[in-house]
């Protein structure tokens, strides 16, 4: 079998340590002894991307802001989902995670980094949704394993009753909030609703195989703008 080998590792602001493994052609991102994300599994990362487009899809010059780049699968589908006039902006908290995606994982982003219509910001995804009211037509969150923060207890932030409200400020109305997870989370689901989302909790595979692991997607749209939608 062919050994994993160690390219690379990147310090998380405010503790923790990423490592970059290698083993043939597959890619894996490791927290410890967890692994956050690997090549062969990009299924429910895509589907973060897929599920915010039906929602808002036909918006014209829509704004999206994806946090978390990870190995780019996000970022990948949605360019492939929205149209030219579409600007996307990927905030990434750890900037060897962007050296990597230029580098060594250059094949998996597929040029994306590069593309006209994103912009990459090295920062805290929460303090662009703090700063964007009313900016965005979807957020589409990839932090961590999913409200339950593992890599950074400071991403707890994103996910509290405070976070969720900045998100919601964040949106344009009729606006997606989408959330990917490792899996589910009944207090997660309580305090979307509790923050006045309409929520649909989507499991998606994690392989574009359609087999294995099943991971999980909030679709969260603004209650007010749900119910003024179902009156027409």
């Amino acid at each position: 079998m062919i050994p994993w080998i160690v390219l690379d590792t990147a310090k998380i602001p405010g503790g923790g340590e990423l490592r970059l493994k290698q083993r043939g052609t597959e890619f894996s991102i490791m927290l410890g002894t967890n692994e956050l994300m690997n090549s062969r599994l990009s299924g429910s990362e895509e589907a973060l991307a897929k599920l915010a487009h039906q929602r808002i899809g036909g918006r014209s010059k829509p704004k999206i802001l994806i946090g978390g780049l990870g190995m780019g699968f996000t970022l990948r589908a949605a360019l492939a989902l929205f149209g030219k006039d579409a600007r996307i902006v990927v905030a990434e908290l750890v900037p060897e995670v962007v050296a990597w995606a230029r580098g060594p994982m250059a094949e998996l982003s597929a040029g994306g980094l590069d593309d006209p219509r994103v912009e990459v910001v090295v920062g805290d995804v929460g303090k662009l949704i703090g700063e964007g009211t009313g900016a965005y037509d979807a957020i589409l969150l990839d932090v961590d394993n999913g409200p339950e923060g593992l890599s950074r207890d400071a991403n707890d932030s994103l996910y509290n009753y405070a976070g969720l409200y900045a998100a919601k400020t964040a949106l344009k109305p009729g606006g997606v909030l989408t959330v990917w997870s490792q899996g589910p989370g009944k207090s997660f689901s309580r305090r979307l609703h509790e923050s006045g989302f309409v929520t649909d909790e989507v499991k998606v595979r994690a392989s574009t195989k359609g087999s294995g692991a099943r991971h999980v997607v909030w679709v969260a749209a603004n209650a007010a703008a749900a119910a003024a939608k179902g009156r027409r």
